[in-house]
């Protein structure tokens, strides 16, 4: 597979994504790591970019609610290279209602070679490696053949 590179800016865009359950632990590392996090734009679902602006007083851009097609509003800005980073603390442990949409959003950071981190280790490997306050460039795979191929009748 052949690959081109796309060009990050040194400051970042994050989406900032939490269940239910895991949001109180998203606010406490996101508390952790405010001031690396100052230096970046934020992105977040509906409650958690309120919970994430209120606790921290740095502006967060807000999709939708996650069951209400935030999570697909993400996905769809990590497909047009709006977000660069995905900070997604997910609960393993509880069904969701949209889990489609979740397995559709991790999908795509995998498919656009985007950092992600789905639990506290490793964001906290994210936040702190020194790539993200830096210019980057991130390869992704060249999906051209792909968007130009022919499909039979």
């Amino acid at each position: 597979m052949q690959y081109i590179e796309i060009a990050l800016a040194a400051q970042k865009q994050i989406a900032l994504v939490a269940h239910d359950n895991m949001k109180a632990n998203l606010l406490d590392w996101a508390r952790t790591h405010k001031t690396q996090l100052a230096g970046h734009t934020l992105y977040a679902t509906g409650t958690t970019g309120s919970l994430l602006e209120a606790e921290l007083g740095l502006p967060v851009a807000r999709f939708q609610s996650g069951p209400l097609g935030g999570d697909q509003q993400i996905g769809a800005a990590i497909v047009s290279r709006q977000i660069d980073c995905l900070i997604f603390f997910w609960d393993p442990l509880e069904p969701q209602p949209h889990d489609p949409d979740v397995k559709a959003l991790l999908r795509m950071a995998v498919v656009w070679n985007i950092p992600m981190a789905c639990n506290r280790a490793t964001a906290d490997f994210i936040i702190s490696s020194p790539l993200i306050s830096a210019a980057y460039r991130r390869s992704v795979p060249d999906y051209s053949a792909h968007q130009a191929r022919t499909i039979p009748n």
